[in-house]
């Protein structure tokens, strides 16, 4: 995993974890990448500075949690009280609620680029989320 120092357009600023670099660059090039703060997909990488790790006796200096920061823990935790979490069956239960196989309700999960792709082309009305879920499923 790698984090990305990352700013869209309207110079908002957050950071975001990927899988890779590489994950990072085919993200980019298929137009999924949202701004956590206005959603806009004008996102690049933004200057980042090395992270050092301290000595154990030093204390870490951390600062409030910014608007932003707030923000996106209150939509995560509106996200995960609300909606089902299916992990990598996403793409299927959203194509099966899309057709009518089965009932709709409020999911979120994990999609390959493209599944997502694919379920975007098809109008499956999905959108990305700026944060990773916290469950894992085997």
């Amino acid at each position: 995993m790698i984090r990305f120092s990352l700013k869209c357009d309207r110079d908002h600023r957050f950071d975001s974890w990927f899988q890779s670099a590489e994950a990072f660059e085919r993200l980019h090039a298929a137009g999924m990448l949202a701004c956590s703060v206005c959603g806009s997909h004008g996102v690049e990488k933004a200057l980042m500075a090395p992270q050092v790790q301290g000595t154990r006796e030093a204390q870490p200096l951390t600062a409030p949690p910014s608007a932003a920061e707030q923000a996106m823990a209150e939509l995560r935790r509106k996200i995960e009280a609300n909606a089902d979490y299916v992990g990598p069956r996403f793409a299927q239960e959203a194509r099966d609620m899309h057709d009518g196989t089965i009932p709709e309700r409020a999911i979120y999960g994990e999609a390959r680029p493209d599944e997502a792709r694919r379920l975007i082309e098809d109008g499956v009305p999905i959108m990305p989320l700026p944060f990773a879920p916290r469950r894992k499923s085997n």
